[in-house]
């Protein structure tokens, strides 16, 4: 599972949880037109590394790897100010 929860028109709406690969839950809360708009974000050991308010917070966005990928604002439940992208290399 990569996402439970509830849509509306093909879109992401209403309550709803996010997982990893390995079936961690990564965000659980509430999605506006597809995008976080009220929750929380998790690491890997289930801690809070962040919250959402009203599509507004400072976000912390891993990939698939569970890899710090982005660390960013968010306005309007989308990447909008500052951050920071991460790229890990070999």
């Amino acid at each position: 599972i990569i996402f439970e929860g509830e849509y509306l028109n093909g879109k992401r709406n209403g309550k709803g949880k996010k997982f990893n690969l390995n079936n961690k839950i990564i965000f659980e809360g509430e999605y506006l037109n597809n995008k976080k708009w009220n929750g929380k974000g998790y690491n890997s050991e289930h801690k809070i590394i962040y919250e959402i308010k009203e599509g507004k917070g400072n976000i912390k966005e891993y990939d698939i790897l569970d890899e710090l990928k982005y660390e960013v604002e968010y306005l309007n439940g989308e990447r909008n100010g500052k951050g920071k992208e991460f790229h890990k290399g070999k």
